[in-house]
């Protein structure tokens, strides 16, 4: 049974009024670490061997005031259970991997940045890259391997980071109205950082892309709502539809999936982003639903698309891939469905938080969505 979350909340409020904090304070930490509920007398934690891989990230112990502050403004993306951290990953990162800043109208954002060998002779094209929660710019490129891919395919691969200090549990916030439009908040910090990349760098607008896991995932399908004309392709990878959320309560909700999105707001530019959706069938973090509607709301907001339905057997199981291909033959929009597939990156180093290795190798079937149309080497090609 998954926890009720809110139900959660509603008991902890209980105990405060009782001025049992102890006790609140530790039925919010079950919360927030994905534990079901129990009496607390006379039952002792349980701490799990230390996997091979983190699916998700260790359970956090807070005070009850900021825990309560957390939940009020913004929802976490806990794991489905607790896991004992890693040690410390080695420092694989050379020179080309360096820290920078960007300053805009909207707001400042620090970053990463990597830039592939001999990028000056280069016809590059750009990646933002979205973590998820409890993440940050080094842990999402150890577990990615988008490094690899960029020296691979001529890519500038661009981290950013979001700070403790814009969201307690280091999430984009996708779910806030502040920062669902054009103009304002974190889609406009991160499109300003995309366009300045790519005038530095001289690439084409028709090769800027972003992509991101879980709450990065999400902000995502913001940008290519509100900034369809800065980015050619988004890849969504265990996220939630553009405004499916627009408080912390209805945010658990569509975590869960159970809400239905309504009709999408008219859009800002005329024009539709490309989007390449991957999702776990066993998702315990954010229900597969949410892949399914994103791609529903693509085929209703574009007509004459057709659509090519293909599975297979993997080692970890069945996966489906769905496209929708305009009338030159183009995918606009593709969903891949790994059945018992996690809240994790799929393909990933295990070595970062929320990886995945069996499946497909995400990080090469978004590169090769992004660069589609274009020549690309076999080991792309062969994915189609």
């Amino acid at each position: 049974m998954k926890p009720n979350v809110l139900g959660f909340v509603g008991e902890a409020l209980n105990l405060v009024r009782k001025s049992d904090l102890a006790g609140a304070t530790e039925v919010i930490r079950k919360a927030l670490s994905g534990e079901e509920a129990r009496s607390r007398a006379g039952v002792p934690e349980v701490r799990p061997h230390r996997p091979t891989a983190r699916v998700g990230t260790p359970g956090v112990r807070r005070s009850l005031g900021e825990t309560l502050r957390v939940l009020r403004v913004q929802p976490s993306f806990p794991p489905a259970a607790r896991v004992v951290p890693l040690a410390e990953p080695p420092n694989e990162f050379d020179q080309r991997f360096v820290r920078r800043t960007y300053r805009g109208p909207a707001g400042s954002l620090s970053y990463r940045l990597y830039l592939p060998v001999d990028h000056g002779r280069r016809k590059l094209a750009l990646v933002l890259m979205l973590h998820g929660c409890a993440q940050d710019p080094e842990d999402f490129a150890l577990g990615t391997q988008m490094n690899a891919l960029a020296d691979e395919f001529d890519l500038v691969v661009a981290y950013p980071h979001q700070p403790r200090g814009a969201n307690a549990s280091g999430c984009w916030n996708w779910f806030d109205r502040r920062h669902q439009s054009r103009g304002s908040g974190e889609p406009a910090k991160l499109a300003g950082l995309a366009q300045a990349l790519a005038k530095e760098f001289g690439v084409a607008n028709e090769r800027v892309f972003a992509a991101g896991l879980s709450a990065g995932g999400a902000m995502a399908e913001v940008l290519a709502a509100t900034y369809p004309d800065v980015f050619e392709a988004v890849g969504v990878h265990s996220g939630l539809p553009y405004r499916s959320a627009a408080d912390v309560p209805s945010a658990f909700a569509a975590m869960k999936g159970n809400t239905a999105v309504g009709p999408a707001p008219p859009r800002a530019v005329d024009r539709r982003c490309r989007k390449i959706i991957i999702h776990g069938g066993a998702d315990g973090t954010v229900h597969p639903a949410n892949g399914e509607r994103i791609l529903d709301e693509a085929e209703r907001g574009q007509a004459r698309l057709k659509r090519i339905d293909l599975d297979w057997e993997s080692q970890s199981g069945r996966v489906r891939r769905t496209a929708l291909e305009d009338d030159k033959g183009r995918t606009v929009v593709e969903r891949w469905l790994v059945e018992g597939g996690g809240h994790a990156w799929f393909g990933g180093d295990s070595r970062g938080s929320f990886t995945q290795t069996a499946g497909l190798d995400a990080s090469r079937v978004m590169v090769r969505f992004f660069l589609d149309g274009e020549d690309r080497p076999d080991s792309l090609r062969q994915l189609r």
